[in-house]
């Protein structure tokens, strides 16, 4: 509260008017914040979250409040915790963790605004209209998840120019994921690899996934982008490092855990901006007029350790790896 404001209500108190009521008093906005994970799978990105909100002005707890919903994973209670913010009457929905929570908060609301993360077009998933323009009461930060598989094959290239052989393991149940096998065969036609593809959609088949790779012996490993995969990081990583697999993942997480190399956007940049973006609504802005943030910062994460222990050079002035950031 600005001194100005405490002289008027000591002043008040001095002529013996009422203090003003609590009702009077300014409400703290409250945003729901819907996420199809567990709270625990991947908290620094609620942090990242909290900091695009804290450099817009708005701090958890000070000037504004946040209603968690988490779905724990479980894709079918997003409709119902979607309808519960929806309930509550939050002056803005952050829906993250995947497009399914996004497709889920549009179908709750048509009122109120809602500010997505999503690693697909959101234009071609039917989350807005267009990229410029989303119009209605929907926008978010986007980055091309599958759009960056050529670059993951080309570390493959890279990093072991012998490889003539690699697997791509993909989770047949994410809808996003579909278009990606064939993206790994036009990309890897360009470096001369043989691609084949293995499936994985709950923890006992990323077992029986890498017993597949255990008999077929490829050269190398890429990952599919799915959010099921960095939920199980630390599982596939300990595969990949029982058969010394090299492996290029999708994501920091993958390598934070021991993985070999990851190539792709910075997720908690994305999650800082989508926080500047809903700072921006609840000064005023409309979803619909705010284009839809295309995030572009990129990350090239290689654990060196892990390298070395593969007997992989990491050449840091190779002419690929060079531009990537």
């Amino acid at each position: 509260m600005r001194r100005r404001e405490i002289a008027l209500l000591l002043g008040s108190v001095a002529l013996g008017w009422p203090l003003a009521s609590s009702a009077q008093q300014a409400t703290p906005p409250v945003i729901g914040f819907l996420n199809g994970q567990r709270p625990t799978d991947r908290p620094f990105l609620v942090d990242a979250f909290r900091q695009g909100l804290i450099e817009t002005g708005y701090r958890e707890g000070s000037n504004l409040l946040i209603e968690y919903r988490w779905a724990e994973g479980q894709v079918d209670r997003l409709p119902a915790l979607a309808a519960d913010l929806v309930q509550q009457r939050v002056a803005v929905i952050m829906a993250s963790g995947g497009n399914d929570a996004a497709l889920v908060a549009k179908a709750a609301t048509s009122t109120v605004p809602i500010v997505f993360t999503s690693d697909e077009d959101p234009v071609k998933y039917r989350l807005v209209s267009s990229i410029s323009r989303p119009e209605g009461n929907v926008t978010g930060v986007s980055w091309p998840g599958t759009g960056l598989i050529g670059k993951r094959l080309e570390l493959v290239h890279e990093l072991l120019p012998s490889v003539q052989t690699a697997a791509f393991l993909i989770n047949p149940r994410n809808v996003e994921a579909r278009s990606q096998p064939v993206d790994v065969q036009e990309g890897a036609r360009s470096f001369g690899l043989q691609v084949f593809t293995v499936a994985a959609s709950d923890e006992a088949r990323i077992d029986a996934a890498f017993a597949e790779l255990e008999q077929r012996r490829p050269g190398a490993l890429v990952i599919g982008t799915d959010p099921f995969f960095t939920n199980q990081a630390r599982r596939i990583v300990a595969h990949a490092a029982r058969l010394s697999l090299p492996t290029v993942y999708t994501n920091r997480d993958y390598v934070a855990a021991g993985g070999l190399v990851s190539y792709g956007n910075s997720i908690p940049d994305a999650y800082r901006r989508a926080g500047i973006y809903v700072s921006r609504i609840l000064n005023g802005a409309k979803p619909g007029g705010l284009p839809i943030d295309l995030a572009s910062k990129f990350e090239l994460v290689i654990n060196l350790k892990t390298a070395a222990s593969l007997g992989i050079e990491v050449r840091p002035y190779s002419s690929s790896l060079k531009p990537m950031k």
